[in-house]
C-alpha cells in the first residue's frame, strides 16, 4: 500500500476507488429492499410490512455488527478481511436467491449486513491510510460517495430491474459483482503491510477519547437530521409541494446529486479547514430544514431545499468520519466501525421520531422540524471539538509493520492550544 507521505494532495491512490466501489454494492443492497418490497413479500408469501423486516435486519445487523465484526477481524490482515467480507457479502445473497423461506431470507440479510460492517470498518481504515493525512477526508468523502452514488443510480437501477426479473434478479447482479469486486480488491491491495501493531486493549481504549464520542455524536445527529425529513419527503412533495407521482424520482435524484456534491465538498475542505467546514455545513443545513417548513408548498423552491438539504447535510459526514478515526490514532478500526453504527444509529431514530411526528398534530411539516432540531443540536458537539482543541497530537494511522514516530500533519484547526 502506498505509504501516508508518499501520496500527494490532489491525488487518490486506485485502492480507494475500488473501495468506492465496493461501498456502492453494499449501499445497493441496503436500501434496494425498499423498492423490492412488493415482489419479495409475494413470492415468499408475507405481507409488506412483514416483508419490511427485511430492511430493520439489516440495520440492527449494521449497527450491532459492525463493531462486533470489526473487533473479530481485528488480527486479521486487511486484504484478507477485505476479500472475506466481500465473499460472504456475495454468499449471502446467492442463498437469499436460493431459498423460498423468508426466514432463511432474513437470516441471509442479517448475515450481510454482518459483512457489509465489516467491510466498512476496515475500509475507511485503509482508504484513509492509502491516501495520507492530506488526502484522507478526500479519501472518506469518495467511500462515502459510493454510498450516495448507490441511491443516485443503483437503487433506482435495482428497482426497475426488478419489476421484469422479480427481487431475485438484482440480487443475482449484487452476488456477482460483489465476488468480481474481492477480485480486484485482491489484486490492488498488496499482502505486505497490512497487519496492524494493535490489540484489542487498544482499540477498547481508544474509546476514552472523549473527543472521539463528540465526532460519533456529531455524525449520529447530522444523519438522523437528514434522513428524518428523507424518510418522509415523497409525501412532503406530493400533497404539500403539488409534484406528481411521476416526478417524484426527478427530485430524489437532485437530493442524491446534492449528497455526491456534498461528499465532494467535505472531502476537498474538510482535511485542512474541519471544523469550519462542518461548523459552516450544519448550520446551513439546520437553515435548510428550517425553511422547508413553510417554503415546500411551491414545487420549485422545495426541490431546491432538498437538493441543498442534501449539499449541505453530506458535507459534514466525510469530515467527522475522518476525524473519529483521527482522534482513535493507532487503534481505528473499532472506530471506524462505530462511526458507521453512529450514521445507522442516527438514521434508525431520525425516522421514528420524524414517524411520530408525522402522525401528530405537525402533520407534513413535522419531519422537517424534527430534523431542523436534530441538525441544530448537531452544532453542540461540534462546537465543543472547536474549543477542547489537541492536548496531544493525533494522525492517521498507516497500517504498518515497524513503528514510527508521530507525523505533525494535524489540520490547523486542530492543532494544540498554548
Amino acid at each position: 500500500m502506498p505509504s501516508a507521505s508518499g501520496t500527494t494532495p490532489g491525488k487518490l491512490p486506485f485502492v480507494v476507488w475500488v473501495l468506492a466501489a465496493g461501498t456502492f454494492l453494499m449501499g445497493t443492497t441496503e436500501f434496494v429492499i425498499a423498492g423490492l418490497l412488493p415482489e419479495l413479500a409475494g413470492d415468499l408469501g408475507v405481507s409488506v410490512s412483514h416483508a419490511g423486516l427485511l430492511i430493520t435486519a439489516f440495520a440492527i445487523g449494521m449497527i450491532v455488527g459492525g463493531p462486533t465484526m470489526a473487533m473479530a477481524t481485528l488480527r486479521m490482515p486487511q486484504r484478507q478481511t477485505l476479500i472475506l467480507a466481500l465473499a460472504v457479502f456475495s454468499l449471502g445473497h446467492v442463498v437469499a436467491v436460493l431459498s423460498t423461506s423468508f426466514t432463511i431470507v432474513l437470516v441471509a440479510r442479517v448475515v450481510t449486513a454482518l459483512a457489509t460492517g465489516a467491510f466498512w470498518a476496515v475500509g475507511f481504515v485503509v482508504a484513509t491510510a492509502a491516501a495520507g493525512p492530506h488526502n484522507a477526508t478526500r479519501a472518506v468523502g469518495v467511500m462515502m460517495g459510493g454510498l450516495t452514488l448507490a441511491n443516485v443510480v443503483g437503487v433506482p437501477i435495482g428497482s426497475f430491474a426488478g419489476q421484469f426479473t422479480g427481487w431475485r434478479g438484482p440480487f443475482w447482479a449484487l452476488a456477482v459483482l460483489s465476488a468480481l469486486a474481492a477480485a480486484f480488491i485482491g489484486r490492488f491491495i498488496p499482502t505486505s503491510e497490512q497487519r496492524a501493531e494493535v490489540s484489542v486493549r487498544a482499540e477498547v481504549g481508544a474509546l476514552r477519547q472523549g473527543r472521539l464520542w463528540l465526532a460519533l455524536t456529531a455524525a449520529m445527529l447530522i444523519m438522523g437530521g437528514v434522513l428524518a425529513t428523507y424518510t418522509y419527503i415523497t409525501p412532503l412533495l406530493t400533497d404539500r409541494a403539488g409534484i406528481p407521482e411521476g416526478a417524484v424520482p426527478v427530485v430524489l435524484i437532485a437530493f442524491g446529486v446534492g449528497a455526491l456534491g456534498g461528499n465532494t465538498i467535505g472531502g476537498r475542505l474538510g482535511d485542512r479547514r474541519p471544523m469550519s467546514t462542518t461548523l459552516t455545513a450544519a448550520a446551513a443545513t439546520a437553515l435548510v430544514l428550517l425553511l422547508l417548513i413553510p417554503l415546500s408548498t411551491n414545487p420549485v423552491t422545495a426541490t431546491a431545499l432538498v437538493f441543498l438539504m442534501a449539499l449541505t447535510g453530506f458535507t459534514v459526514n466525510p469530515v467527522v468520519t475522518s476525524l473519529a478515526v483521527r482522534f482513535a490514532g493507532d487503534a481505528p478500526t473499532l472506530t471506524s466501525a462505530l462511526t458507521t453504527s453512529a450514521y445507522n444509529t442516527g438514521i434508525a431514530a431520525g425516522s421514528a421520531i420524524a414517524g411520530m411526528a408525522l402522525d401528530s398534530s405537525l402533520g407534513l411539516t413535522g419531519p422537517p422540524l424534527v430534523g431542523t432540531v436534530a441538525a441544530a443540536l448537531t452544532l453542540l458537539p461540534l462546537i465543543a471539538l472547536a474549543v477542547s482543541g489537541t492536548p496531544h497530537r493525533t494522525r492517521i494511522v498507516a497500517q504498518r509493520t515497524a513503528p514510527t514516530h508521530a507525523r505533525h500533519d494535524e489540520p490547523a484547526e486542530m492543532q494544540p492550544r498554548h
